[in-house]
């Protein structure tokens, strides 16, 4: 099976085109996943006009992240910006890599409390579902007629079932949560993929191919499904290239999902566009938004 980079780009608007609501200055680089009429959707972009960025190099365009080392006054101007183009509050989460999801209300979002969580999922509109990367996945869920959207962040911890998650990674998760909430089925859902770091890119060690279940010694030197092997390194040890979105795209049809778009964007091969933690360490964050109109 080759790398996903994601088979249809058909639920994305063209590049600067913007959601019904908003005017339109929104950044070109943006990215709109069309999840339906009933449903607003944007992916951020770390390249923005001057207008928009606030924040100084390293973090200079348009970074999202409190906890990244950025000037805490830019970072809270930048999501005031987006807050007030959106036209709602925004529910921000301190994310921690595992697989708690919150039920998202306009109260919440407008509180000063920050919840440990990695999604979010709401069926009331008036409250943007939110979730910041910089390599780890996106993953934006939306119920059928409106009934409800959930923004998850998907990095290989989160994806991976192992240790104290138990078997159940956000995905899991976040599809039970919004399939509850909206009154829908799991095969229901329309998912969509953002931007993270692609299969050419994502070199990983022996402990992330055991998180999914994956006996190294049976990859070295052949490849696997969403596994390739790429190099022995300097220490010695194997070195793999991971699919993050084809792995994602794996858990999301075995809970039913068919309708899976997106996956189609590297952060770490495009610099000007997206933030990337894995290519320059010291960087912002985008994000993720979904609510219902």
């Amino acid at each position: 099976m080759p790398p996903s980079l994601g088979s249809d780009s058909s639920l994305v608007h063209a590049r600067g085109s913007a959601p019904a609501q908003a005017h339109a200055a929104m950044p070109l680089d943006w990215l709109v996943p069309d999840l339906g009429s009933a449903v607003g959707s944007i992916m951020t972009a770390r390249s923005v006009g001057s207008e928009w960025s606030h924040s100084p190099v390293p973090y200079d365009g348009f970074n999202l992240g409190t906890h990244v080392g950025d000037d805490a006054l830019a970072v809270q101007a930048n999501r005031a910006q987006l807050q007030s183009y959106l036209g709602m509050p925004a529910l921000w989460l301190n994310q921690v890599h595992g697989n708690v999801v919150v039920r998202a209300t306009p109260e919440m979002a407008r509180s000063s409390t920050l919840l440990d969580a990695d999604g979010s999922v709401t069926t009331e509109p008036g409250v943007i579902c939110t979730v910041m990367v910089a390599d780890c996945l996106p993953v934006l869920l939306a119920a059928p007629e409106g009934r409800g959207v959930a923004a998850l962040h998907a990095g290989w911890r989160g994806l991976a079932v192992a240790g104290s998650m138990a078997g159940r990674g956000i995905l899991e998760s976040g599809v039970q949560a919004l399939s509850s909430a909206a009154g829908c089925e799991p095969s229901d859902l329309v998912a969509w993929l953002g931007p993270c770091i692609g299969p050419t890119q994502f070199e990983v060690g022996a402990e992330v191919l055991k998180g999914f279940g994956v006996d190294p010694d049976l990859s070295a030197g052949q490849a696997s499904p969403r596994f390739t092997f790429n190099r022995q390194a300097e220490d010695g040890l194997p070195r793999w290239l991971a699919d993050l979105p084809g792995l994602a795209r794996d858990r999301l049809q075995a809970l039913g999902l068919q309708r899976i778009h997106g996956g189609l964007w590297c952060t770490a091969s495009d610099a000007s566009r997206f933030f990337s933690f894995r290519r320059d360490r010291v960087t912002g964050r985008q994000a993720a938004c979904i609510w219902l109109r």
